[in-house]
């Protein structure tokens, strides 16, 4: 039997950036929870953000945000990773050399520097992310789960030596054609699957995942019942045992509903 369903947001339920789900989907995350399943909100976004999206339905869903470097539910934050300062300082100063948005994450505030309105606004109207405009990110006061290189388009070839020169200690994502996110070594989605398995008593063979990018592909291997959207990458396709509809047709919703 099912007792975790786990889903990606961004590209996997909705189209990249958007930002209104299906309401069907809040009722049928109701009747599982009737039916004995829990439900996990993984994402690489904030998880105020996934509140938001799931409004309807926040107080009955985990969330595993920021790809796993925070795990928490209502509001409180049942885990917490860490990046140490002196790389999150040396990181920025090589984004910002490499001409590229910076983020840094807090448990609770997404930080950012500049005078850009029109992506403060996008990230703040769009995502509902918390955002909190600063003068200099080397000058925050605050834990940090998260940095991120944001790029219009083609954030891959982009932030190629970012990755070759920070791989061995972050973990780093590419999330979809925008964001390249690092996390402290060792945290990915699956980690966090993972890790609420093992708090919840659930095995792999009770787990369901749906993904569609490469920060998916961990948490896709934590569960038997791996399905990649039909518009996903095709190496997620490679590690996922089925597959389902494209995002833009609900192919999540399709298979919870036959789940039911």
């Amino acid at each position: 039997m099912i007792k975790l369903v786990v889903s990606d947001i961004d590209g996997t339920l909705l189209e990249d950036g958007g930002h209104e789900i299906n309401p069907e989907l809040y009722s049928v995350i109701l009747k599982l929870r009737e039916a004995g399943m829990q439900f996990a909100a993984a994402s690489g976004r904030q998880w105020a953000s996934i509140e938001a999206v799931f409004e309807p339905v926040k107080e009955k869903i985990f969330y595993l945000s920021d790809n796993g470097a925070y795990v928490g539910m209502c509001g409180r934050n049942l885990f917490l990773n860490t990046i140490d300062r002196e790389l999150i300082h040396e990181m920025i100063r090589d984004i910002r050399a490499e001409g590229l948005s910076v983020l840094l994450s807090g448990p609770d505030v997404v930080y950012m520097e500049g005078d850009d309105d029109e992506f403060y606004h996008w990230l703040v109207d769009g995502y509902q992310f918390r955002v909190k405009r600063v003068e200099d990110l080397m000058k925050v006061e605050d834990q940090f789960i998260k940095i991120s290189a944001y790029r219009k388009h083609d954030v891959e070839p982009a932030t190629k030596g970012l990755r070759e020169k920070y791989g061995s200690r972050l973990k780093i994502t590419i999330s979809g054609d925008m964001w390249m996110d690092c996390m402290a070594k060792g945290i990915n989605k699956g980690e966090a699957v993972k890790l609420l398995q093992e708090s919840l008593g659930i095995s792999p063979k009770e787990t369901m995942v749906f993904g569609d990018q490469l920060n998916d592909v961990e948490m896709l291997k934590q569960a038997y019942y791996s399905f990649a959207v039909g518009n996903a990458r095709p190496e997620v396709k490679a590690v996922a045992r089925f597959e389902a509809d494209v995002n833009v047709r609900d192919g999540v919703l399709k298979i919870l509903k036959l789940l039911l």
